[in-house]
């Protein structure tokens, strides 16, 4: 997969993914390409310049800090840290890796800003959903409540010494949501620290960093589209973190009806509306979890979120065509609306 890119235009290829990149540029110098399935999904990255190690080495040794990530992140993995939380939860606090205590930091501070909409610990509404798509039986709305008493960042316990504690039995934390985002944060360090200054980093094509500019261009230009494939719009962006959610990207059907993977932790509810929620922030952590929060706030208690947000843009984009942007949008991503 590593090879110069000499087209005037090339695109990425999509696995399931909400976005769909394009980068305009003749590249006056080769740029490499080099991608890694993990976290389920690609990995791929774009540098086009550097300095020091080879292009090759240093994607490698990316590759190789975002997979040990996600050893231990990853609840499908038994033996990772936040597999043995969940396992654990409701007994004496665990030491846990540095990354992980400042991700579950991370991760209980977005849920305060976003009014309990963005949290990581939904995991038991998520696994009964999941069984009632295969039994397509309903969860009642007793086990709903039930279920949300194991619901809430604020039942995490995060000490001084690197140990960290679920309140309750029966809480399962599930970092689907912002993992991305954090590993995207961790590469972009990575990159900066050995001399790379422009590079496009690509997370499963929903979440972005985009490092300085392509070799002829003042920005990268990125088309997006829905997982339906609309084209929504082009963004152009540089040295700005991107993160693309939809409610329907993964769904699953009940008796008829359509529900899409995002919950709203507060009742416990898929959400039914169709939409694409567009967030850029100083950080790929920052705009996962700001995404997630803006499809299930909606247009205007979403978008007023992020209009009181330092360097925080959004765009929220529904199946019907309407769409709503944060005062700062246009001017931040020079978006160009496909109709």
């Amino acid at each position: 997969m590593n090879n110069a890119r000499q087209r005037s235009t090339w695109r990425l290829r999509i696995v399931g993914a909400l976005i769909f990149v394009l980068v305009w540029t003749s590249h006056s110098q080769a740029c490499n390409s080099d991608g890694r399935y993990l976290m389920g999904t690609v990995f791929e990255v774009t540098l086009c310049n550097h300095a020091g190690n080879t292009p090759q080495q240093v994607m490698e040794h990316v590759f190789a800090s975002v997979a040990r990530l996600e050893a231990q992140i990853s609840t499908f993995s038994p033996d990772s840290a936040v597999s043995q939380l969940n396992t654990h939860a409701g007994q004496d606090p665990r030491s846990v890796p540095t990354e992980v205590s400042d991700l579950l930091t991370q991760s209980r501070q977005y849920w305060h800003l976003t009014g309990g909409t963005f949290d990581i610990t939904v995991g038991p509404l998520l696994q009964a959903w999941s069984s009632a798509g295969t039994t397509q039986v309903l969860p009642s709305p007793t086990v709903l409540r039930r279920l949300k008493t194991k619901v809430g960042s604020d039942k995490i316990t995060i000490l001084a010494n690197g140990r960290v504690a679920l309140a309750t039995a029966g809480m399962a934390l599930d970092l689907g949501g912002i993992g991305k985002g954090y590993a995207l944060d961790l590469a972009a360090r990575e990159f900066k620290a050995h001399g790379v200054t422009n590079a496009l980093l690509d997370f499963g094509q929903s979440s972005i960093w985009a490092l300085g500019q392509p070799d002829d261009a003042p920005h990268w230009r990125l088309l997006v589209q829905r997982p339906d494939g609309h084209e929504v719009g082009v963004v152009a962006i540089r040295d700005q973190a991107l993160s693309i959610s939809a409610s329907f990207s993964q769904q699953f059907t009940i008796q008829g009806r359509r529900y899409g993977h995002i919950l709203d932790p507060r009742n416990g509810q898929p959400l039914q509306r169709d939409l694409l929620a567009c967030v850029i922030a100083p950080s790929a952590t920052q705009a996962e979890a700001l995404s997630k929060a803006l499809l299930i706030l909606g247009e205007k208690e979403g978008i007023a979120l992020l209009e009181h947000l330092p360097e925080v843009e959004g765009l929220l984009n529904e199946a019907s065509g309407r769409q709503w942007m944060t005062t700062g949008w246009q001017h931040a991503t020079a978006f160009a609306a496909r109709q």
